[in-house]
């Protein structure tokens, strides 16, 4: 199947020698401005979102970032994208895949509504399939039956998603077939990174009256322009001026619920962590986790005469 190349470079509108701050800014910008919750055409910021974080998760990785660079070249070949010469499918973060069938056909797969266009799954999905058949002879079938192999994929959850939970529709189509297979699959709250979704029986078929494999989706939080993630805890980092790190304040951050007051003693440091208890997502036991509002001191880069004056003023007063 031929695949459509992405230019990820474009989508986060950076030069391909912007630097990883660069990237991290224009990310940052680009996924606040296109957020769906902050957008009345939910549909179309939705779809922009995902093609940020699709960008975002290759340039953001300096091995995918290295492994894309490698095949921006070679994209444009006739019939569509084809990998480069020697590109390895076993290498860690990227790599095309061929998965065979029951009489050694290749079989592949293409997906919808996982987030991720096929561009990222055949090349930086870590495989959507293991080849050939996984549980050789299955003991309930007849003699020489063989299980299918199981199918992996990767899905694309918003951490809204993780904090609620929701259904979404996923589509698949396999090479050997024009029909596609649409399945409701559930996301549960709690949900966390590398989490696998299992679709009992939607894997390749097997051979000789065997089992199907199984359908595996492989669960890659979404970043957010606002909050890492730390397990179950969700980080925030927050620009101060100096002068508020003196005297103390309130603050106003963002949640996943919308937001909260932080009030900031006397003092505060750079670097220094708040902890918002219950504010970060939920476990699998439905414990939530908390958010941690961390403090970086925002020195101004002009001042005015006054300010220069009250500046050295301050210094002077601490012996400086």
């Amino acid at each position: 199947m031929a695949v459509q190349f992405r230019d990820y470079y474009e989508t986060l509108g950076v030069s391909k020698a912007a630097t990883d701050d660069e990237i991290r800014k224009a990310f940052r910008k680009l996924a606040r401005k296109y957020h769906p919750d902050v957008n009345k055409d939910k549909a179309t910021a939705e779809e922009k979102f995902k093609q940020l974080n699709e960008a975002y998760e290759v340039l953001g990785d300096p091995e995918k970032r290295k492994k894309y660079d490698e095949l921006g070249a070679n994209w444009n070949q006739p019939g569509g994208f084809q990998p480069p010469s020697g590109w390895d499918a076993q290498q860690p973060g990227g790599g095309f895949r061929r998965y065979s069938g029951g009489n050694g056909g290749g079989v592949e797969f293409e997906f919808g509504g996982t987030g991720f266009s096929d561009f990222f799954e055949q090349f930086f999905g870590g495989g959507r399939g293991q080849g050939g058949f996984a549980g050789g002879r299955f003991g309930q079938g007849p003699r020489g039956a063989e299980r299918g192999s199981d199918v992996e994929a990767d899905i694309m959850v918003t951490l809204e998603e993780a904090l609620h939970g929701s259904k979404r529709t996923v589509s698949l189509r396999r090479s050997n077939s024009n029909k596609v297979e649409t399945y409701q699959v559930k996301i549960p709250k709690g949900v966390h990174e590398g989490q696998r979704i299992r679709l009992a029986g939607q894997g390749e078929a097997g051979a000789g009256g065997g089992k199907s494999g199984d359908l595996f989706l492989r669960v890659r939080l979404a970043r957010h322009p606002d909050f890492t993630v730390e397990g179950s805890d969700l980080i925030h980092e927050v620009k101060i001026p100096p002068w508020q790190a003196v005297l103390g304040g309130e603050l106003q951050v963002p949640t996943l619920e919308g937001g909260a007051r932080l009030k900031l003693p006397p003092g505060t440091q750079a670097g220094q962590r708040f902890r918002l208890r219950g504010h970060g997502l939920p476990t699998a036991a439905g414990v939530r986790g908390d958010l941690f509002v961390v403090t970086q001191i925002q020195v101004p880069k002009k001042l005015t005469e006054r300010e220069r004056e009250i500046w050295k003023q301050l210094a002077e007063l601490h012996g400086a």
